[in-house]
């Protein structure tokens, strides 16, 4: 699956996109997995309170399943204005 990062996060991770081969079965486990991958991303998804999630395009929790997904983005929670 395709997996994106935004603001800070992208900054912190050094890469705007990837590709991601994995067996998470939710964002949750994905998270994890990517968080154990090294201390760039162990730091990026430190606090999962700040960053919101999206799954193909639709805003999603950290339980939304992931079979059948081609597109995780992550980002931090936005302003308006």
């Amino acid at each position: 699956m395709r997996v994106l990062y935004f603001a800070w996060i992208r900054e912190r991770i050094g890469l705007s996109q990837e590709e991601v081969s994995s067996d998470a079965a939710t964002v949750a486990d994905l998270v994890a997995e990517l968080r154990a991958r090294e201390e760039r991303y162990d730091l990026a998804f430190s606090d999962m309170a700040s960053v919101r999630v999206a799954v193909d395009q639709e805003l999603a929790g950290l339980d939304a399943p992931l079979d059948g997904v081609r597109e995780v983005a992550f980002f931090p929670p936005m302003t308006g204005g």
